[in-house]
């Protein structure tokens, strides 16, 4: 039933997506699954009832007069031609998305632990340029896994720049991949969130001590730990907010207001912003307020008073929300 059910959702996705449609679809889909049922009771296999399934129904020119369609299977089709996607070139990449990902992520992490080892060598009195060294070849490092991915990325550049369209069981397999995912995700923005939050914790405890260890003061310590701790939540925000984010592309890939664009409930957004410039401003909103709330509260310690700007973004959110969004 599988195979009849992915036909039957290829012959209806250019279709435009309205309850007359939609009606129809749920009626050729009945008459499927009657024959179906009556061809493996009359002693048919499997094989042998979806292909003769398929060949009585499989042809919507003929039968959608049958199904009240016939004006909307006629008439010219005005939607833009997409370019195919394949299940294969949907798997790859995800695959390559995810090891973009991974090294942007490293990236990140480098850029941010950059500064431990001139803390470190200041801390254990080693002279400054094993620091400067140190902090270039993390950046150096960093800048590379930035570069790499990127070109790596750039044959999939085609999914942004052209229309694109995926069907059914592409459809249903990215969806089961989110789905499956739901829970690592939520697992590493918790795990990465927490990590930013208590960075600071050591940094607090070791301040109060004035002791050594391995010849480096716990403060200087503190300092390492605290660059450490942010780095990896922060790998941790980026790899599962990114990861999911690819599913959720994937899935907007069809024309929303075909059959093909509904394959996944809600999975285009009902609203959308009335202003290109607020429009932008918003796809990097939240992003722009975790770095604010991060750069604030590493420069000042003030981690008992920087927990306001979450509260107040919130409101300022949603006042644009209800003043530009259509």
């Amino acid at each position: 039933m599988e195979a009849i059910r992915n036909y039957l959702e290829s012959m209806f996705q250019n279709l435009p997506n309205t309850p007359e449609v939609q009606r129809a679809k749920s009626e050729l889909w009945q008459m499927m699954e009657d024959k179906y049922t009556e061809l493996i009771n009359s002693g048919k296999s499997e094989n042998e009832a979806v292909g003769t399934v398929i060949s009585e129904f499989g042809n919507l020119d003929e039968i959608s007069e049958v199904l009240g369609i016939r004006s909307v299977v006629r008439q010219p089709q005005m939607s833009i031609n997409r370019r195919m996607v394949s299940f294969e070139d949907v798997k790859q990449f995800l695959s390559d998305y995810s090891k973009q990902t991974i090294q942007i992520g490293l990236g990140v992490f480098l850029c941010i632990t950059s500064v431990i080892g001139p803390i470190f060598f200041d801390a254990i009195g080693a002279p400054d340029f094993l620091g400067a060294i140190s902090l270039f070849i993390f950046i150096a490092i960093a800048v590379g896994l930035f570069v790499h991915p990127s070109i790596i990325m750039k044959r999939w550049d085609f999914l942004k720049q052209e229309p694109c369209s995926i069907d059914f069981a592409t459809t249903k397999y990215i969806r089961d991949q989110k789905e499956h995912y739901r829970t690592t995700y939520a697992l590493l923005l918790t795990i990465g969130i927490t990590l930013c939050v208590i960075c600071v914790v050591p940094e607090i405890i070791f301040e109060e001590f004035n002791t050594k260890i391995w010849h480096m003061n716990l403060e200087a310590l503190g300092g390492c730990l605290l660059f450490l701790l942010a780095g990896i939540g922060v790998f941790m925000i980026i790899l599962g907010c990114r990861v999911n984010s690819s599913f959720s592309f994937l899935l907007q890939l069809n024309d929303a207001t075909t059959v093909g664009g509904n394959f996944v409930p809600n999975q285009h957004p009902a609203k959308k912003y009335n202003n290109k410039t607020v429009e932008t401003i918003m796809s990097v909103y939240w992003t722009t307020i975790t770095c604010v709330y991060l750069c604030w509260s590493f420069l000042t310690f003030d981690w008992w008073i920087t927990w306001i700007i979450w509260p107040v973004a919130a409101i300022i959110h949603a006042v644009i929300d209800s003043a530009y969004k259509e």
